[in-house]
């Protein structure tokens, strides 16, 4: 009968991997956040932050930032949809109820300041992704501002001789226009 391999203790090698395997996922998990983290602040400051910049102030190499992300394009993508999820979540407060005109005032004042804040991230994205990604990554925003502009429709306060898409971009793109004209100077 051949001998099971033993690592440390009695255990067998085997038992062990388990532990180290998820020892590693957890390593890999903080890892992910770190770079996560790092990529935000330095895509936020400096759109055009290296991917040795973001490797340094995430405190890994190169090396381990490439494993979880292939290429800057990946990267920038993971950070946008990140910064996505997250100004959802801070848009989630405000009040989109009432008037709808009164309603979409709020939701662009709100929109406003984390568009302004994020617009950097957002030159990047411009750099490396397709505009049909980032309008994606932006879906659960303008779904906001759809319901808002169906329900402005239906009772007559806003145009209903145009395609409602229409309106929602013509929203999209006056306050990322905005957010350009400002970061300008």
């Amino acid at each position: 009968m051949a001998a099971t391999p033993r690592g440390d203790g009695d255990r067998p090698r085997s038992a062990q991997r388990p532990a180290a395997q998820a020892e590693r996922r957890a390593d890999a998990r903080r890892n992910i956040r770190s770079i996560l983290d790092a990529a935000q602040l330095c895509l936020a400051r400096d759109a055009d932050a290296s991917v040795s910049d973001i490797a340094k102030a995430a405190g890994v190499g190169r090396v381990t930032l490439y494993g979880h992300f292939k290429t800057r394009a990946d990267l920038v993508d993971a950070v946008l949809t990140r910064t996505m999820e997250q100004s959802d979540a801070a848009l989630e407060a405000t009040d989109t109820g009432g008037d709808p005109r009164q309603a979409l005032t709020r939701l662009v004042g709100a929109s406003w300041q984390i568009v302004h804040q994020l617009h950097s991230v957002l030159l990047a994205a411009h750099r490396e992704l397709p505009p049909e990604r980032i309008r994606a990554v932006h879906d659960q925003a303008l779904h906001r501002v759809q319901a808002i502009v169906d329900r402005g429709r239906r009772s007559g306060v806003f145009r209903d001789d145009l395609p409602e898409r229409w309106l929602v971009t013509t929203v999209f793109s006056l306050m990322h226009a905005a957010a350009e004209d400002t970061a300008a100077g």
